[in-house]
């Protein structure tokens, strides 16, 4: 039995579609639900499975095709047609492996084991794939990136003119990235965007983590980190200063009266905001929960669109990657997004004394064409107050 194999439907906001990754070669025998292809999008990328056993009997697109949503991309064939269709195949797979391994085999790779590839200028022919279908995997680049130094001190080097051996590779960006880069440059060439700063001691909040950690986590099964107390503090915050909260559109104002905060995570297919909704009825413990399961879909790549469709005010903290200060670039339609960053002890003066104190320094990037700089430097102000203080936010002062 022959099954079309299409492209999910895509979000209203999505256009069009790339095939990213083939899994399975044509005729190569899968399992129900085993993924057959990655489809990225502007925003996530989606899974197509195997609607039943079988293999798959044509390729209507290859990597890198535009598609659009719901188009047929490839012919599928269930059950004994399947095992009847992978039989000749099997008699020609020694030839057919030694080009498997030719530079041709790019091609086949997924997006971020050809950057890893291209990042330490490797040759991808000269590793050994474990994945599906002899398929190089990260794990494979990385065990070969390993191995290398030691084999290359083996034989002696004959002596290289300067210069030479000297290679480039250019890899195309992914959808993803194209989006990042599109809405950077938007937002800075649409925007009045300034950054004021401020700094607040970080020793009340770790006081309370060292003093309540254990039972927090007893209580709640799950570490108490900083994260909860900055999006507890920004929500208060925006509570006090609805400006902050609103963004424009056209000749309008829109002040949202739902406080959804967005989160800057990391992944390896690029920076993602997946969305916190909902914040001023969360507690500390929902919060890090919250936070933990969207940075395990965004490792994962499991983040849908909804996960990050909406927001009315990011967070990001540069800190884990060690930045003491930085100027964050808006995400539009926002009008602010705060920076949190590394907490470094430094000599402060209390009270005519010199006291060494955990300081991190916060970065607030605003839409001056909606905040004005009293709103700004109130708000930061205020989620300083909150932050130097806890109790204001149980105390809702």
């Amino acid at each position: 039995m022959s099954i079309e194999i299409k492209v999910p439907v895509l979000p209203e906001s999505v256009a069009d579609a790339t095939i990213a990754t083939w899994h399975v070669q044509p005729g190569e025998q899968v399992s129900r639900d085993q993924n057959l292809v990655d489809i990225e999008t502007d925003k996530v990328v989606l899974e197509v499975v195997a609607p039943e056993d079988g293999s798959i009997s044509e390729f209507l697109f290859q990597e890198g095709d535009t598609v659009l949503g719901e188009q047929v991309i490839a012919k599928f064939i269930a059950g004994a047609a399947a095992a009847a269709a992978t039989e000749a195949p099997k008699a020609d797979a020694a030839p057919a492996a030694a080009p498997a391994a030719t530079d041709e085999s790019n091609d086949a790779l997924s997006p971020s084991v050809r950057r890893l590839i291209a990042e330490h200028n490797l040759d991808a022919s000269k590793i050994k794939g474990t994945g599906v279908g002899g398929r190089v995997t990260k794990e494979d680049v990385d065990a070969f990136i390993k191995s290398a130094p030691a084999k290359a001190t083996a034989p002696a080097a004959a002596p290289v003119a300067p210069l030479a051996g000297r290679t480039e590779k250019r890899v195309p960006m992914s959808r993803l990235r194209k989006t990042i880069a599109t809405r950077l440059l938007e937002a800075k060439n649409s925007t009045a965007m300034l950054t004021t700063f401020n700094e607040v001691n970080m020793k009340p909040i770790m006081d309370i983590r060292k003093q309540y950690q254990d039972i927090f986590e007893k209580r709640h099964g799950i570490r108490l980190g900083f994260m909860s107390f900055y999006i507890k503090a920004v929500t208060e915050a925006l509570k006090r200063f609805p400006e902050v909260n609103a963004s424009i559109d056209g000749d309008d104002i829109v002040y949202h009266n739902y406080f959804d905060i967005s989160i800057a995570v990391s992944t390896p297919r690029g920076l993602v905001t997946p969305v916190l909704r909902d914040t001023d009825t969360m507690n500390l413990a929902e919060i890090e929960k919250a936070v933990r399961e969207l940075a395990i879909k965004g490792r994962d790549g499991k983040l849908s669109v909804a996960d990050m469709t909406g927001g009315n005010f990011t967070v990001t903290n540069g800190g884990v990657f060690g930045s003491l200060m930085s100027t964050p670039i808006l995400n539009l339609p926002q009008s602010a997004i705060l920076g949190m960053h590394a907490i470094k002890d430094r000599p402060m003066a209390v009270n005519g004394q010199v006291e060494i104190l955990p300081m991190m320094y916060l970065a607030l990037s605003y839409d001056h064409r909606i905040v004005d700089g009293r709103e700004s430097v109130g708000f930061l102000v205020a989620i300083k107050d909150f932050l130097e203080d806890p109790t204001r936010l149980l105390l809702d002062l």
